[in-house]
């Protein structure tokens, strides 16, 4: 039934992919920005339906899981992660990518949807430790388009792997253009 309501969903509103899903690849980080609006969610619902990754998953904070929506958001694909741990996200993260065959999860660089002034780096040491590679995923609101970029594995050089990041979401334009990452783009 939702693959359904999401294929109308992507002919109503004139949304379109550009690039391909490497389905083959069954461990990665989609790293999707920018993101700046609440509507994200619900291209990013559409994308993984659109592009069949149904095991696809995002984190979200324990007590959201906790409460009397607990089951929807998981159901949704949320993997709950303790912020209060002994054990960090990252490492948090890293131990579900080995403790699964397969693990796909959806991360935003921003790590909220105001402006920032630099990207988070979690998502970097998680690919990098885990040993996965990333995919990113742009959602240009400009275009009605999900971009998808080639996959890449992190380096040794991690000045240089923001810089080829930035360079990918920096034309992106948001739901709100001002709240994008166009800004952090210095040539």
């Amino acid at each position: 039934m939702t693959k359904f309501f999401w294929r109308i969903w992507f002919k109503l509103t004139g949304w379109k992919v550009n690039g391909t899903f490497p389905s083959e690849i069954k461990k990665m980080i989609l790293l999707v920005a920018p993101h700046t609006s609440w509507k994200d969610i619900l291209v990013g619902l559409a994308t993984r339906s659109k592009l069949k990754i149904y095991k696809a998953k995002f984190l979200g904070k324990k007590e959201l899981f906790d409460g009397p929506f607990g089951w929807y958001f998981r159901w949704l694909g949320g993997v709950p992660v303790d912020r209060h741990s002994k054990h960090g996200m990252v490492e948090q993260v890293v131990e579900m990518y080995n403790n699964n065959e397969e693990f796909i999860i959806a991360l935003s660089p921003e790590g909220t949807r105001k402006k920032v002034d630099k990207l988070r780096t979690g998502f970097y040491h998680i690919a990098k430790q885990a040993n996965v590679p990333i995919v990113m995923v742009g959602f240009d609101f400009s275009k009605k388009e999900i971009i998808l970029s080639q996959t890449f594995y992190v380096s040794d050089d991690e000045e240089a792997d923001f810089k080829k990041i930035i360079d990918f979401y920096a034309p992106i334009k948001g739901c709100h253009p001002h709240l994008g990452l166009a800004h952090l783009k210095n040539d």
